[in-house]
């Protein structure tokens, strides 16, 4: 259904762009080492030249450009393939995650790190596509465990 692949692609390109808006606005915003608080969260710049949790900090940006980018192109496969034939839940969280990782992606790619600027004080900071990543995977995990616990049911029924 090809209905179901662009509505994936538009909502990934949608997603993206949010975040790098947003990424760009902090870039402005915050330059100067303003912080806003928000109570739960701060507004706070910082760039990290590492992935998740800043792992690889210290490798050249061509690897963690390159790697990355394999590991976006075979996301971008997967959903195209999978989009077809899945369920709206599972679209969305292929398409969150996708957004997320393009949006850092082409972030990455313009100057070799990745902007972030949502601030827990517990947690490191993130951005928008980070959320994006992990309610994606969120999202696939759940679909995942309620397509499990349909089948079951319906094999286990009289």
């Amino acid at each position: 259904m090809i209905r179901a692949r662009v509505g994936l692609a538009a909502t990934a390109a949608v997603l993206a762009a949010l975040d790098l808006g947003l990424k760009a606005w902090a870039s402005r915003a915050l330059a100067d080492g303003t912080s806003v608080d928000l109570q739960v969260i701060q507004l706070r710049l910082t760039f990290n030249p590492g992935v998740a949790f800043s792992l690889g900090e210290r490798l050249p940006t061509g690897v963690v450009l390159g790697g990355t980018g394999l590991i976006v192109a075979g996301l971008a496969v997967f959903a195209w393939r999978t989009a077809r034939t899945a369920t709206w839940p599972v679209r969305l969280g292929l398409a969150a995650m996708l957004a997320g990782a393009v949006a850092n992606l082409a972030d990455r790619a313009a100057d070799g790190v990745v902007t972030d600027y949502l601030h827990s004080g517990w947690f490191p900071t993130f951005n928008l596509a980070d959320v994006f990543l992990t309610l994606g995977a969120a999202t696939l995990v759940l679909a995942s465990l309620r397509t499990t616990d349909s089948t079951t049911v319906r094999e286990a029924a009289p």
